[in-house]
């Protein structure tokens, strides 16, 4: 048994042990014996019709209509969870307004140096001087020398065509293009599905009983409380009663 529910069951019974001992309490005592009777009385009613209104929640009791609702309405449980997930957590709104915020984020910490720094520079060249050879500048260019010619242009265009492409993923443009490319509505309709594809096969393993002890889990030592103000008015209702 779970922390919770222990402490749930031990103010119930308190609760229910203190009303048992004012009404036993009004057969020995000399004084106000029928003021301390109607106390006990009605404090000991509330208390127990507040614990079997919430034993009736999650447990089917014979010939009371209406009890065990939370296994008995399970499916409609699940319904609920679903749509609160979906429609408060997960919303398409929810979802690109994270991706929009996190692709800012990456946009300010977007670093092209260790891409740039993989770049084959030699191999662009070298399709460069391809080419060259293979245009109609090829004759050309054998009259010079041939590829060898070229050579000394090697580390200029090498230097010259990283600057360039650190420009150009640094503009505007490229910034605009990036963000065309990602297209956080499009990722955001297909989480949006992923996620509640996700969510409706968890809820389809819920079994009623498993549904029931979420419930429990959540709600079950508050519920706690219903006992102990039960019998706290049932008394003061009791008092006044007597008084009447």
């Amino acid at each position: 048994m779970s922390t919770e529910q222990t402490s749930s069951i031990n103010k119930s019974l308190l609760t229910n042990l203190i009303a048992i001992g004012i009404l036993s309490a009004s057969f020995f005592t000399p004084h106000y014996a029928e003021n301390i009777k109607a106390i006990g009385v009605f404090a000991l009613s509330g208390a127990i019709t507040n614990w079997i209104a919430i034993h009736m929640l999650f447990e089917r009791v014979p010939f009371l209509y209406g009890s065990g609702v939370i296994p008995a309405h399970f499916e409609e449980f699940k319904r609920g969870i679903q749509d609160l997930i979906m429609q408060q957590f997960f919303t398409q709104e929810n979802i690109e307004r994270f991706l929009q915020r996190e692709e800012d984020s990456a946009q300010q910490l977007f670093n092209v140096e260790p891409l740039l720094n993989r770049l084959d520079y030699d191999q662009l060249f070298q399709s460069l001087v391809d080419a060259i050879s293979e245009s109609s500048f090829g004759s050309m260019l054998a009259m010079v020398g041939g590829t060898e010619a070229l050579e000394p242009l090697k580390e200029p265009f090498c230097k010259k065509i990283r600057k360039t492409l650190a420009e150009m993923t640094d503009s505007e443009a490229f910034i605009e293009a990036l963000h065309e490319g990602i297209n956080a509505r499009q990722i955001s309709d297909d989480l949006v599905d992923d996620i509640e594809a996700i969510v409706i096969k968890r809820l389809d393993e819920l079994t009623p009983d498993m549904v029931k002890q979420i419930i429990q889990r959540m709600i079950k030592q508050h519920l706690g409380w219903l006992v102990v103000w039960g019998g706290v008015f049932g008394g003061l209702i009791g008092l006044v009663f007597s008084l009447i």
